[in-house]
């Protein structure tokens, strides 16, 4: 790996400020990037023949060997059409599945139900630990091309210290729902634009042990989908507002870093980010920079999104319930909510 970074640097490539295994070159309005991982190499450009003529310089200073069209890198499958890019991880789902021996088991319409509350169940019957905690961990792999089962996931490794029967029977229908939907991947379009936003959202105390709160959110590159969160918060939230406001901040946290440290090496400027929450209270607390008896509680570390306010860096616009996409990362959902959220964010099948 050290090779290869020295002979980029040492051929006019521009290290990236933030990531430091990414390599940039424009000339004029062209553009290349490449991507290093380890020993593997993910490259592209805005010219064809500036790619071919790196294979070529790369495969004369090092032993390369390039995969085609169908790309296999951190067991993501790159499929390249006309119109988008379509990033699966089919053979992955299908031998996890296999795995864990369940490729006969019925299909699930969503990876986790509305009606049953997950917790410590201390009366429950314990489980082999090393089992769930493969399960968990193969299923965490998975999250790279889908989002949609984030948020089961995270729910159930939540109890790896001592799982149960009920947490086990969690997470195997994670994995029956994936059964069933294991061609399933993200898509990205072409036909986009390059406007960063994001969506924030929280769900009040819906852990039963501790009553803490869920944090979620996703960001949009135009309209694809390029990052996405859910993370219990670290103190309990004394209102929905609170919650609400807390997830906010993580979500401007993510848009800073993504908009003014990453993107920028990629040449994407953004004036105002937008993040949209549903929560008209939080929305009104960001703007108003008295503290007063409904907010002085809340840690100060999450009231730099009043600042940012101010300086017009971040602008928290109010969005419909239904059209609240970060919806999917804090709650169980039913299933037409659950498949509605999941096509908005790009989880699709192409044949």
């Amino acid at each position: 790996m050290s090779a290869s970074l020295n002979f980029l640097l040492d051929n006019n490539y521009t290290r990236g400020s933030v990531d430091k295994t990414l390599f940039i070159k424009r000339d004029n309005d062209e553009l290349f990037i490449a991507q290093i991982y380890v020993d593997d190499i993910v490259f592209g450009s805005t010219n064809n023949t500036k790619v071919q003529q790196f294979v070529d310089v790369m495969s004369l200073e090092f032993e390369m060997s390039l995969v085609g069209e169908l790309s296999y890198f951190l067991g993501l499958q790159i499929r390249q059409m006309h119109d988008g890019i379509f990033i699966t991880q089919a053979k992955y789902a299908k031998n996890l599945v296999k795995k864990f021996g369940l490729e006969k088991a019925k299909h699930c319409d969503t990876p986790m139900s509305t009606t049953l509350k997950l917790s410590k169940d201390a009366s429950g019957k314990s489980v082999e630990q090393t089992l769930y905690r493969g399960m968990i961990g193969s299923l965490l792999y998975l999250t790279a091309s889908r989002p949609d089962i984030s948020f089961s996931v995270g729910v159930c490794a939540r109890y790896q210290a001592d799982p149960k029967e009920s947490h086990l029977s969690s997470v195997k229908r994670i994995i029956r729902y994936v059964n069933g939907t294991s061609n399933y991947g993200i898509w990205y379009s072409f036909d986009t634009n390059a406007s960063l936003v994001g969506f924030s959202d929280a769900d009040w105390a819906g852990n039963c042990d501790d009553r803490k709160s869920t944090s979620g959110g996703c960001f949009f590159l135009g309209n694809n989908l390029v990052s996405w969160f859910c993370k219990k918060q670290n103190s309990i939230s004394l209102s929905t507002a609170e919650a609400e406001y807390i997830a906010a901040g993580s979500g401007c946290t993510q848009l800073l870093w993504m908009m003014k440290q990453m993107l920028v090496d990629y040449g994407f400027n953004q004036g105002t980010l937008t993040l949209f929450c549903d929560n008209m209270s939080a929305i009104n607390i960001s703007k108003n920079p008295v503290q007063h008896s409904r907010t002085k509680h809340i840690d100060i570390r999450h009231h730099f999104i009043r600042e940012l306010v101010e300086n017009k860096c971040i602008v928290l616009e109010h969005v419909g319930t239904n059209d609240q996409l970060a919806d999917l990362f804090t709650k169980p959902l039913d299933a037409t909510r659950f498949k509605t959220l999941s096509r908005s964010i790009g989880i699709c099948l192409v044949e």
